[in-house]
């Protein structure tokens, strides 16, 4: 199971913050990880919230190993749509009311 730590999540909104599909993405997970902390027993030990951005952060994870090669990132908008159909689903089903940070489609 991918699992990115709060310090990680936090670290690649810094990143990213700028990043025109990065930047969503990263704040998106930063609000699913606050919303998990708020409502259990935190981001590291409940599953559910983690499973269901296993896309988003094998998302953010690629794009950083990118950048230590020293090229930009090339994440698209249909790539982040894509993963965040999980967390969206996640979202319904749980009622939660943290933010999804849409992008504009090209």
């Amino acid at each position: 199971m991918i699992f990115m730590n709060e310090y990680e999540i936090y670290d690649a909104a810094s990143a990213y913050r700028s990043h025109p599909v990065l930047g969503p993405a990263t704040q998106t997970l930063s609000n699913l990880a606050e919303w998990a902390n708020a409502n259990s027993d935190g981001w590291p030990y409940w599953p559910k919230p983690c499973r269901a951005a296993a896309k988003l952060q094998e998302l953010i994870q690629t794009a950083e190993r990118s950048s230590y090669r020293f090229e930009e990132p090339q994440v698209t908008v249909a790539d982040y749509q894509a993963a965040l159909r999980p967390v969206r689903a996640f979202r319904t089903r749980q009622g939660a009311d943290f933010d999804i940070v849409e992008v504009d489609a090209p």
